[in-house]
């Protein structure tokens, strides 16, 4: 790592980013990293409460996980998240280093490069439950496509049940004992495949890099990807702009959650409540990619009244999201619904599921609401049984896509669309 001189002229854009979420009980760390003593009392109450005498979360632990930045840069920060704690989140120590072999999921750095993160001077912060820090700026080079490990160390932990996380990483993160944040391995650690605490990576950027955040759901955090292999389908649009000429300064952010929906609460808050912590309050970003809505049709009834009201409902909600992004100068595209015919859940013997999916597309493609259309629909369907996904694209459950699937989608994905273009005359007025 070097620190290289560097100038006034630019913003913040964020690199790298992950959606946070409250940790379900299957997601929280294993044992020795979690201790709970309830209270004395009815087990349901407490159960609901999450009310405890003696809780912590990754006391005296080291916590290191890696994450791939989109663009580079030569002064960076973190934000470490409290948005769901139950309490306040003391974090002892941090620090910033390149992996070994720049591999992502690997618990060892590469020799030199582990450097200090201090929130206003100091190696320590305590961040008040709901809340978030953002990181003094380091001078690190950052080259585009690159992996980063980040590494806290807590040394009282969390006091509640109740943590900030990112379960569907696909990413190893690793814990261990002790205070281990500036090793260079961390030899008999335990592998998880969760992000903690990490809310998002960002740039000091020249003036045109911007950023085109992903809302979405299972289909964009990548089911059914390579775990350390970042093959889900925003990664491999990040490939494909990397690789065209003009097109290295857009950053790529996955503020997508599996099992999100955008109406009601499902795996998170719903798209509508998080749109502005996820994208609206991020700066430096001027394209949303919104692909959500089959968590919405699968999970109401399959009845011909209760889907159209969810066909309906879907399209209220993404005309209010097209308005608030529109407020901030942000255009949004709309990706179509992909198929989900055969799945054991979310497909019913008479098509009311299908017949919301196929009016939701209808809307996105042709009412002209969303400054463009991508049309994943298109991409990822068996042409022959359109209500299907391609067995080629199938992981198994015909809802997820394989890595070859997430290639055709991040195809189907028109690069001119992030070229930094002015905004029209009127825009966001309609």
């Amino acid at each position: 790592m070097t620190a290289p001189v560097f100038g006034p002229d630019g913003h913040w854009v964020p690199t790298w980013t992950a959606m946070p979420q409250l940790t379900e009980p299957d997601n929280m760390p294993p044992p020795p990293f979690i201790r709970d003593d309830p209270v004395l009392g009815d087990a349901a109450v407490l159960a609901d409460a999450r009310v405890f005498a003696d809780t912590a979360v990754f006391a005296d632990t080291t916590v290191r996980q890696t994450v791939r930045v989109s663009v580079g840069g030569r002064r960076l920060r973190v934000r470490v998240t409290n948005a769901f704690g139950g309490a306040a989140l003391p974090v002892t120590k941090a620090t910033l280093a390149l992996p070994a072999g720049g591999r992502a999921g690997v618990s060892a750095v590469q020799a030199g490069t582990v450097r200090p993160v201090t929130f206003h001077g100091r190696a320590s912060v305590t961040i008040p439950a709901g809340a978030q820090a953002v990181s003094d700026p380091m001078e690190v080079e950052v080259p585009p496509g690159s992996n980063l490990t980040v590494t806290v160390y807590l040394a009282e932990g969390q006091r509640s049940l109740s943590i900030t996380s990112h379960p569907g990483s696909r990413t190893t993160s690793h814990l261990l004992a002790g205070d281990h944040a500036d090793a260079a391995d961390l030899p008999g650690a335990t592998a998880v495949d969760h992000w903690y605490f990490l809310g998002g990576v960002e740039v000091w950027a020249g003036p045109s890099v911007a950023a085109v955040a992903v809302v979405g759901d299972s289909l964009s955090d990548g089911r059914g990807s390579t775990t350390n292999g970042n093959d889900r389908w925003p990664d491999r649009l990040l490939d494909r702009l990397r690789s065209r000429h003009g097109m290295d300064g857009v950053a790529v952010l996955n503020q997508a959650a599996g099992g999100n929906r955008v109406l009601n609460d499902g795996l998170g808050p719903n798209a509508l409540a998080r749109l502005d912590r996820d994208v609206l309050a991020h700066s430096g970003v001027a394209w949303l990619v919104l692909f959500e809505g089959v968590n919405d049709i699968g999970t109401a009834e399959a009845s011909p009244a209760a889907q159209k009201q969810v066909a309906d409902d879907l399209i209220f909600a993404y005309d209010q999201i097209v308005t608030r992004a529109h407020a901030r100068d942000i255009r949004v595209y709309g990706a179509t619904l992909t198929p989900f015919g055969g799945n054991d859940s979310y497909d019913d013997p008479q098509g009311c599921r299908e017949g919301a999916r196929q009016a939701v597309n209808q809307w996105i493609r042709a009412a002209g609401r969303f400054d463009a259309v991508i049309d994943f629909d298109r991409a990822a369907r068996d042409p022959a049984e359109p209500r299907r996904l391609l067995a080629a694209y199938d992981v198994g459950d015909h809802l997820h896509l394989n890595p070859a699937g997430y290639q055709a989608l991040a195809d189907a994905v028109p690069a001119h669309l992030f070229r930094r273009e002015p905004l029209p005359p009127g825009f966001g007025f309609a």
